[in-house]
């Protein structure tokens, strides 16, 4: 899955489900009765069994037409429903991130998709359910190829899910620098000067700009928010 290989210890996102458990009425079945609290367990464990998790369904992902990937999720579910899958669909996800950006001196925070063009859907993979999924408009086929897609694994979910959940609690500047490009400095003592990037720090989200100031090259360390490229 060459795709997602870069991506750092994983899904985000996090498999979002809850299960329920139904109450048991003690008033009808009396303590000093063994035979009704006997007659009681099968019903327990009838419930508990209900509530296992679904561990038949595999994470594939789907390739869609890019800003598309909400409609494909959408038609996913309203064709489950008439065409009568629903139950072979688990959850579906669009891996997104938080980024920040400064407009008008302001942190404005937007999402933004981590694979433009893809979804993740859990699924009870067969045949019938592959054709229906590919039929579906603007998808455009599977990770994997063929008939025979290959599912995510394990370690791969993880990593998307963890991806996912780490940008939400700290978003990520919009925009990335690259070594020697020119940037504007948009806030700050030296708003308005350009400098080339010198050095780029992703840990702290921090960069070292030469600056001309008085004919000589002066390194200012900048947040990534205070700059931006020029065109």
């Amino acid at each position: 899955m060459s795709e997602f290989d870069n991506a750092p210890g994983e899904l985000d996102a996090d498999p979002d489900a809850g299960l329920q458990e139904s109450p048991v009425s003690v008033a009808e079945h009396p303590p000093e009765s063994e035979p009704a609290a006997a007659a009681e367990t099968p019903r327990e464990e009838a419930s508990a069994a209900e509530e296992l998790p679904d561990e038949t369904k595999q994470w594939y992902i789907i390739h869609t037409y890019s800003g598309f990937e909400r409609k494909v999720a959408e038609s996913l579910r309203t064709r489950a429903e008439a065409f009568g899958f629903n139950e072979q669909i688990g959850q579906i996800l669009i891996p997104e991130e938080e980024v920040v950006e400064l407009r008008n001196g302001k942190k404005v925070t937007s999402k933004r998709l981590l694979y433009p063009g893809y979804v993740v859907v859990q699924m009870d993979m067969n045949d019938e359910l592959w054709h229906r999924v590919k039929d579906t408009p603007r998808v455009t086929g599977f990770v994997g190829g063929g008939q025979t897609p290959v599912p995510l694994s394990a370690d791969e979910i993880n990593k998307m899910l963890y991806r996912q959940t780490t940008a939400a609690e700290r978003p990520r500047p919009k925009m990335s620098f690259e070594k020697n490009e020119t940037v504007r400095i948009v806030d700050g003592p030296f708003s308005n000067f350009q400098g080339k990037v010198d050095e780029i720090n992703p840990e702290r989200n921090t960069l070292r700009v030469l600056v001309t100031i008085f004919g000589r090259a002066t390194p200012v360390e900048l947040d990534f928010l205070q700059v931006e490229k020029t065109t």
